[in-house]
């Protein structure tokens, strides 16, 4: 007897979930009237700029949204890395612009010592 209670009202409690949940929109996603609007993404938008290198007054003016516990991890980690990825591109592309001053210096030199010696 009880085994068939708790069995019609697991299913009645079942019933009432469903409905609540079907009647609370118009099937096509949308609330009802009276339902709860979409939520708007509280996502950060890139705040650094897509179309020039990252200048250091970017980054002093970053800020991230709170979160409950804070700021999204997530977001920050996303920021921190294309840093860590521009900083890098722009330390190999210093390394290399050296390499090709230091050899065309070896070259000048090089040209202007037989000069010399023809004097």
């Amino acid at each position: 007897m009880l085994f068939l209670w708790l069995m019609v009202a697991m299913v009645a409690v079942i019933a009432g979930v469903t409905l609540a949940v079907l009647g609370s929109g118009d099937g096509n996603g949308t609330p009802a009237e009276g339902g709860l609007p979409d939520a708007e993404p509280d996502r950060l938008d890139d705040p650094l700029p897509v179309d020039r290198p990252v200048h250091p007054a970017d980054v002093v003016s970053v800020r991230f949204p709170l979160a409950v516990r804070g700021y999204r991890m997530a977001e920050v980690d996303d920021v921190l890395d294309r840093l860590a990825a521009e900083l890098a591109e722009r330390d190999s592309r210093i390394s290399e612009l050296e390499s090709a001053l230091a050899g065309a210096q070896a070259l000048a030199l090089r040209h202007q010592a037989p000069a010399a010696e023809d004097d």
